[in-house]
């Protein structure tokens, strides 16, 4: 299929097919929620592409910002009916975070998030406390984020606050979607505290460590370092998969119907408008290597 470009020296190539750019990369870190899938359903195209990248080489290693296990999210993809010939692995920040708690052993905490994240902890020596016992926060999501805001959590993050409370996100994501709607997610709680002066650190995209994490898995899958100019990491969203790559110094195929698909114009199957990329992207943390609408091979 040919790539289409629009308007060359102004945006970033729109292309129509992954397999126009695969061939410049070894590694591929790909975003799971808004690619894959958005929430309620599998996109399979998407997962086809991975598929044939894999069977061209590829090493394909799923990076979110979930925070859960590695297991818990391939279970999760497996209900979604994502294949798990789409990747080698997975990397999340949930395994980053445990990561990080093993260096906090006895340590009381406050657990932020909903109850299906509490394997996070696996293997952890740690005690669970209530806000006013903690010695540290880890905040994996509202408690239900179905009904709350970032408003509901204002009194108990300003106590958190006075008492001087590290607080680590395992999610730095502000809003995902689910089936079309947005909802809130730890990194808008975590941006809330560090508003108010608090200590926050982030174990997901964009920062460094789940990067540092996801391509030592690619070095121990390959067998030796990759280049950086043959990774690319493909993603949804500007703030966390695009700012990351940039950070790391990797290619980035920005996939422009998941998170911003609002902004953009792309809820019912529109491809992408020059102009809105335009104004999108000039708010943004860079230029990626290419756009596509939607990851298909």
């Amino acid at each position: 299929m040919q790539t289409e470009i629009v308007p060359p020296g102004i945006l970033p190539p729109v292309i129509t097919s992954f397999a126009t750019l695969a061939p410049r990369y070894d590694v591929v870190l790909c975003d799971v929620w808004g690619v894959l899938h958005n929430g309620v359903v599998a996109a399979a195209a998407a997962s086809d592409a991975l598929i044939r990248a894999r069977a061209a080489g590829a090493t394909v290693i799923l990076v979110s910002n979930a925070p859960r296990p590695r297991d818990g999210v391939a279970k999760i993809l497996d209900g979604f009916g994502v294949p798990r010939a789409a990747y080698d692995t997975i990397v999340t920040s949930g395994m980053v975070t445990n990561r990080l708690l093993a260096g906090h052993a006895g340590a009381r905490f406050w657990h932020l998030g909903p109850e299906r994240d509490l394997g996070i902890y696996d293997g952890l020596d740690l005690a669970f406390a209530e806000l006013d016992a903690a010695e540290l926060i880890v905040c994996t999501g509202l408690f239900d984020d179905t009904v709350e805001t970032p408003a509901d959590y204002a009194d108990r993050l300003a106590a958190a606050r006075a008492r001087n409370l590290p607080f680590i996100c395992a999610n730095p994501d502000i809003v995902v979607e689910r089936g079309g709607d947005l909802v809130w997610c730890a990194g808008a709680l975590a941006e809330a505290y560090a508003a108010l002066g608090g200590d926050v650190v982030f174990c997901g995209k964009p920062h460094r460590p789940i990067y540092e994490a996801a391509l030592a898995t690619a070095r121990e899958l390959r067998g030796a370092e990759t280049p950086a100019s043959r990774v690319v990491a493909i993603g949804d969203a500007l703030r966390t998969d695009l700012a990351g790559a940039l950070g790391v110094g990797i290619d980035c195929l920005f996939v422009a119907a998941g998170i911003h698909a609002g902004e953009l114009g792309l809820e019912h199957g529109a491809e992408v408008d020059p102009k809105a990329l335009a104004r999108l992207l000039a708010d943004g943390p860079g230029q990626p290597t290419a756009v596509t609408t939607r990851l298909v091979w």
